[in-house]
């Protein structure tokens, strides 16, 4: 049996900020004490000093793509260093999908091969991790395995409305697919575009002779993902059925979720940190294929937007979507100590179309929004916490046991070092790419150690944690928040 004692640490939760005393016995926090308590007087235990050091709870982020094949590649974090880099950052728990081959009714490895197959891949997880299925084909017979997901504790679905011919269904298998959601008490997770659109507007831009990145955004424009928001609302309101809309990119998309909200869909959302940093005008970059992600970079006004949007607490979560590839996978990296090269979006360098889709991230987003959205006045510390961890626990049915410091709780800890000043970038990051999105930019705040379970997994810059420490998290019914 372990037991720890962290004293003198500043503990910021969803609600309230406090000093506290915190007692980890083996994987949970069994206590918090006020501080110089008879316990702290008589304890003779570990002790961590915290003394001017914030404590939150361990990262959750529900939105990652690890060893996910792509183009004929492969994004280039897996679940051991995808998790390792998210550990880095503060995140202890992480969310992936797992896909659903096309295939005629009757045929196929199924859905519980599927996630056979998925639970193989993260054997070498290094934190806690949990599925949702993509639900890229719909019948009589995948409605039928559906519940069992839920009893093997995957209470998530998630559904296209682009990529025509690929992952999309129509809107009627998406209201048939929701329907099967209420039954079994499970969310629908969202991609929202008009594939009608984009399918229409890649070729005549191709044709035009338009190969460059910035094309990418032009032939997914943001009206498509505004309206695709509403009609997903609009069917959550009709069937009941929850609806979490990913990687919310548009200002407009915020609108349309204040908006059905407000008249009773129990529909939510996501955003992710680029797109409140970034623009199509960093894909006219030399360097654009970098910020080649689906749905793409907008404009200044969209960024403006969705910081309203989190600070007036209309959008309930902050992912990553993290799914990295190599900006130019001819030339290798070193990764614990070996070279590694993966194609990358150097695929796409003649054609848009080609290059990968998809950006690192998993380390960065508690790092970058805590600088750039706490210390800027953007959210609170308290909101930070609630995007960025709490939220996402109650949303995805693992309150409280993760997102919360409360007695019982795994002992998922991040000790912060408040005034630690990182100038972040590639050489900072473990994310396993070449690249950083972030590059240069002056951090103040970083994460000092990071407790999984109560297992110290990260201190300072030296790894502690192991492959296959992570663990496999069933999940029960979430909230609507």
């Amino acid at each position: 049996m372990t037991t720890t004692l962290i004293k003198n640490g500043t503990l910021i939760t969803a609600s309230d900020t406090f000093q506290a005393d915190i007692l980890i016995n083996d994987e949970k926090i069994l206590e918090l004490l006020a501080p110089e308590s008879e316990v702290f007087r008589l304890w003779t235990g570990e002790v961590i000093d915290a003394t001017g050091k914030f404590i939150t709870p361990g990262g959750i982020d529900p939105h990652c793509h690890f060893d996910l094949p792509m183009f004929g590649t492969v994004s280039s974090d897996d679940h051991y260093t995808g998790h390792k880099a998210a550990a880095f950052g503060g995140t202890t728990t992480v969310m992936d999908f797992v896909p659903l081959a096309h295939l005629p009714a009757g045929e196929g490895p199924g859905v519980r091969a599927s996630v056979d197959a998925w639970m193989e891949k993260a054997a070498k997880a290094a934190i806690d991790y949990s599925f949702h299925m993509n639900l890229t084909h719909f019948d009589d017979s995948v409605a039928a395995e559906i519940p069992a997901l839920v009893e093997m504790g995957m209470t998530t679905l998630k559904v296209f409305t682009a990529y025509n011919g690929r992952l999309r269904l129509d809107d009627g298998n998406i209201f048939k697919a929701l329907r099967v959601a209420k039954e079994n008490g499970m969310l629908v997770m969202a991609h929202c575009e008009n594939g009608d659109v984009i399918e229409t507007l890649i070729p005549e831009a191709l044709a035009a002779g338009h190969t460059t990145p910035e094309w990418h955004a032009r032939t997914r424009p943001a009206w498509g993902a505004v309206e695709s928001t509403l009609r997903m609302a609009a069917m959550s309101k009709e069937t009941g059925a929850p609806v979490y809309i990913v990687h919310m990119n548009a200002g407009g998309e915020a609108d349309m979720l204040t908006y059905a909200r407000q008249r009773g869909a129990p529909v939510m959302g996501e955003t992710c940190p680029p797109y409140l940093f970034f623009t199509i005008e960093h894909l006219q970059r030399p360097d654009g294929a970098k910020w080649i992600c689906s749905p793409p970079m907008r404009a200044v006004a969209d960024n403006v937007r969705l910081w309203d949007a989190l600070t007036h607490n209309e959008i309930q979560a902050i992912g990553t979507d993290h799914c990295p590839f190599f900006f130019d996978g001819t030339q290798p990296i070193v990764y614990e100590g070996q070279e590694i090269a993966i194609p990358g979006k150097e695929l796409g360098r003649d054609d848009f179309t080609k290059i990968p889709n998809g950006l690192p991230g998993v380390q960065d987003r508690l790092p970058i929004l805590w600088t750039y959205g706490v210390r800027a006045g953007k959210i609170t510390a308290n909101q930070f916490v609630a995007l960025t961890s709490t939220n996402a626990a109650k949303i995805f049915g693992l309150y409280p046991r993760k997102g919360a410091l409360l007695p019982g709780s795994d002992a998922d800890l991040v000790i912060w070092d408040p005034e630690k000043k990182v100038k972040y970038g590639v050489a900072h990051s473990h994310q396993r790419t070449d690249y950083n999105l972030y590059e240069g930019w002056e951090l103040v705040g970083y994460p000092e150690k990071v407790f999984l379970r109560g297992k110290l997994i990260v201190d300072g810059e030296t790894w502690l944690g192991r492959r296959g420490d992570g663990q496999f998290l069933k999940r029960g019914q979430g909230e609507v928040l």
